[in-house]
């Protein structure tokens, strides 16, 4: 038999009200309350706090708190990711997030999902996965909904919803999201404009 949290990661129905997975979620927002009321000269308890947040990539996370999470535990970070402020993880699945991601202030990444049936959906939820690759730039209050994969080196336009996969190397924007154009390799500017 599996537990809520097993059925949870895997994509299953479950049940969030589970006592184990009710004291993870206070866990991690105990952890994230203290870094949001952290100062910028506490490094290294920021640092330490990252570390005991995230599954992987809290070394070298470059957070601008506040930021909220689920769980933490299901969130892996490569090298160097940045948090602008007032960003949201809520990580009931897996989020993978690749080397030198930049998240703009009040992005959120969701992965809960909820039944359509009102009776079910009292009871249970489930989830999917999100990753999203190396270097890529997320504009800021972009919305990137549950099961969606963005590929390395991607820009999405600020204010954006993604609803669907992206691939890489693409400035894609809007609600929902579509790719505009592709981005060369020795492009140097910032937002390009749509056609």
């Amino acid at each position: 038999m599996h537990t809520e949290r097993e059925k949870m990661l895997a994509g299953e129905l479950y049940d969030a009200l589970d006592p184990d997975l009710v004291a993870a979620r206070y866990r991690v927002r105990d952890l994230c309350q203290k870094l949001n009321a952290s100062s910028d000269a506490d490094e290294d308890l920021r640092r330490e706090l990252c570390r005991q947040i995230f599954a992987k990539g809290g070394d070298t996370v470059w957070m601008q708190p506040p930021f909220y999470c689920d769980y933490g535990s299901n969130i892996e970070l490569g090298e160097r990711v940045f948090f602008n402020f007032n960003c949201i993880v809520l990580d009931v699945c897996r989020v993978r997030i690749g080397d030198y991601t930049l998240f703009g202030p009040g992005v959120q990444i969701l992965t809960p999902m909820h039944p359509l049936d009102a009776a079910l959906r009292r009871k249970q939820e489930y989830g999917k996965p999100v990753e999203i690759g190396s270097d890529v730039w997320v504009g800021a209050g972009a919305f990137i909904l549950p099961g969606v994969r963005i590929g390395s080196g991607t820009v999405i336009g600020a204010g954006s919803v993604v609803t669907r996969d992206l691939p890489a190397r693409v400035f894609a924007a809007g609600n929902p999201c579509r790719v505009i154009r592709g981005i060369a390799a020795d492009e140097r500017e910032a937002y390009p404009s749509a056609p």
